[in-house]
């Protein structure tokens, strides 16, 4: 069982002050974030809304060292960084535990920009977290679409809606044959803290991506940044599961519907909430459009409940 949110740890890493909008998934995620890792950590930020809401030094909004990178460079930097700590620690140069080295990056610079740098760090299984808050559009430079935005999806380089479905990043992720691979969101900040935790205890490469509907991007009220979280879960558009050594288990409520022991929501209750399937659900042919979103959500969930099957 995930543990309790009233019994999370009192350190806080996000200080307050920051110049996130009012609801922000990513600040939250990243607040968890912090109460996992502790203050022993470095944080790279590729261009984001996390850089620019973070402030500038000396008044940053983040109590750890920040470098900002480029939008392409977050594996490698980070793969660096991690590399040049243990290296100063073996010459006593560095006192102390080794720093937690992360990445703080959107879906455009893990999905797209910053792939290629990731990928290769994951393939040596350089020491670091990367974590990939995933808002499913480039949602703080005017919300275009993205590797990472579902089907259907207006946006400004889509304004007709995304023809396309988007990619599963964790599983090609798990596909590097790194040690840690998870999936998580700000509705169940029990279950981010426990993974958190997990990833810092283990060597190697680790992936964690978190679902971060943004209230621009999606079209929602702020105050409902949980409630479509929970949904988008509920509704099995988006899965909750981790993989240790390449072996896949699903969290709850994940696993009831992939275990057939809880019927996933209908895709167009999650739909109708949000402002950017507007045009879609408006058109003639509205009920074919939902039907393949639907589409999309199945096969998922019959792939992921196949794919646990198999190990490395």
């Amino acid at each position: 069982m995930a543990t309790s949110i009233k019994k999370l740890p009192d350190n806080e890493q996000v200080l307050s002050g920051n110049g996130a909008c009012g609801g922000c998934p990513a600040t939250m995620a990243l607040r968890i974030v912090g109460k996992a890792l502790g203050p022993n950590a470095i944080m790279l930020l590729t261009p984001s809304c996390s850089v620019a809401s973070m402030g500038m030094t000396p008044k940053l909004g983040y109590n750890w060292p920040c470098i900002n990178i480029t939008f392409a460079s977050a594996g490698s930097s980070a793969a660096g960084i991690s590399n040049a700590v243990e290296i100063m620690k073996e010459k006593g140069r560095l006192e102390g535990d080794l720093p937690t080295i992360f990445s703080w990056v959107g879906d455009g610079g893990t999905y797209d920009i910053g792939f290629q740098a990731l990928s290769a760090a994951a393939e040596r299984n350089d020491n670091i977290i990367h974590f990939c808050y995933n808002n499913e559009a480039y949602s703080n430079t005017g919300v275009q679409r993205s590797g990472a935005t579902p089907r259907g999806t207006f946006t400004t380089t889509t304004p007709s809606g995304k023809l396309q479905a988007k990619k599963n990043m964790a599983l090609l992720m798990l596909e590097h044959h790194i040690p840690y691979v998870a999936t998580a969101t700000v509705a169940y900040p029990g279950d981010l803290y426990d993974k958190v935790v997990k990833a810092k205890n283990i060597r190697g490469t680790k992936y964690i991506e978190i679902l971060a509907p943004c209230y621009l991007g999606w079209q929602f009220d702020m105050a409902e940044t949980v409630q479509h979280s929970r949904m988008a879960v509920r509704s099995g558009a988006w899965l909750l599961w981790e993989a240790e050594n390449g072996q896949i288990s699903f969290n709850s409520p994940t696993a009831q519907i992939i275990d057939g022991k809880r019927k996933a929501a209908p895709v167009d209750e999650y739909l109708w909430k949000q402002g950017r399937f507007s045009r879609l659900l408006k058109g003639p042919d509205a009920q074919q459009r939902i039907a393949e979103i639907q589409g999309d959500i199945d096969r998922e969930i019959d792939f992921m409940r196949e794919r646990a099957r198999i190990t490395y």
